[in-house]
């Protein structure tokens, strides 16, 4: 019986409750590109994001119900730990319009009226901060929901953690990344590092594509692996593999300069860390002004008062 205890004791004890993390960028940037400009706030700017993202905000919290939650923007837009040491990195992306940086403060705004907790950082981008969160919720039992489509947070994934696809209504575990990316979860930075990310501006090994790297992956286990054993390449299954094997050898830093960038990063101090992000009550002064500032019509206003546990007076 002492065996069987001591066995117990040492295994993993299952999560108790759930963490939501939400990749606002994504979906601010979704609604900016959806929504008509018509929409307009108190000052006559563009307020077609705000009324996106609210709506998307307003479904998530109808359907998921969180009692832990925290929403995660994109601050580090030029100023990224990652352009320090690669200063292409995402250099072929369009700065954001002057009319949709505001939308943003707005959009970070409504989360912290209906009491939810908001993640920025100078260096660090969201994706960094959901990693970080999700690394320090795990610690503490809890399971985390990452809300976002994007495949970089797919590495993130621990055996009871789901990434959920909101817009198509897709969700998925650590199990159902090789359907998706043909790799493992723990191996989507080392997948990124070789075929590189042409959303990030993430180079890769020129020359080698997701099915090659897949198989290198699949063959070594990791990058680390087949770097020190690229000897073995030529002799693989694998169509081209001398070739490849020279442009590994002549890459290698690079490949190892670009698993830096796609790699999340989990060690960002967080604020709210030791909260778990419980989701506080709303601040109503605070909902009223932004409704009054973005020019919600009566109808966001009372989807907004009903998810913050207020009442609604039309009148107000």
């Amino acid at each position: 019986m002492d065996a069987l205890n001591q066995a117990v004791a040492a295994a993993p004890r299952a999560p108790t409750s759930t963490l939501y993390l939400v990749d606002a960028s994504l979906y601010v940037f979704r609604a900016w590109h959806s929504m008509p400009d018509d929409f307009r706030g108190a000052d006559g700017a563009p307020t077609n994001a705000v009324h996106g993202f609210a709506r998307f905000l307003l479904e998530l919290l109808d359907r998921a119900r969180p009692q832990h939650i925290a929403v995660a923007f994109d601050e580090a837009l030029d100023s990224c730990f990652r352009n320090a040491i690669y200063p292409a990195y995402k250099a072929n992306r369009e700065p954001a319009p002057e009319a949709l940086k505001q939308q943003f403060v707005h959009c970070r705004e409504l989360c912290a009226a209906l009491g939810l907790s908001v993640l920025s950082h100078r260096e660090y981008e969201a994706d960094d901060l959901i990693g970080s969160a999700c690394m320090s919720a795990r610690a503490h039992r809890f399971r985390s929901v990452i809300v976002s489509a994007d495949k970089d947070l797919s590495q993130l994934l621990g055996d009871h953690d789901e990434q959920w696809d909101f817009a198509r209504g897709q969700r998925w575990g650590a199990d159902g990344v090789p359907a998706r990316h043909g790799v493992e979860a723990r191996q989507m930075a080392d997948y990124l590092a070789l075929t590189g990310d042409a959303v990030d501006n993430i180079p890769g090994v020129p020359g080698v594509g997701a099915k090659t790297a897949a198989a290198l992956l699949a063959h070594f286990g990791s990058l680390d692996a087949l770097l020190e054993r690229i000897d073995e390449v030529p002799y693989l299954r694998l169509r081209g593999a001398a070739s490849c094997a020279a442009r590994l050898r002549e890459h290698r830093d690079l490949a190892l300069l670009c698993r830096q960038l796609s790699t999340v990063a989990c060690d960002v101090a967080l604020g709210d860390a030791d909260t778990h992000f419980v989701r506080r009550s709303a601040a109503p002064a605070r909902l009223h002004a932004l409704c009054e500032r973005v020019r919600f019509g009566p109808l966001t206003r009372r989807r907004l008062y009903g998810a913050a546990g207020l009442e609604f007076n039309p009148g107000t």
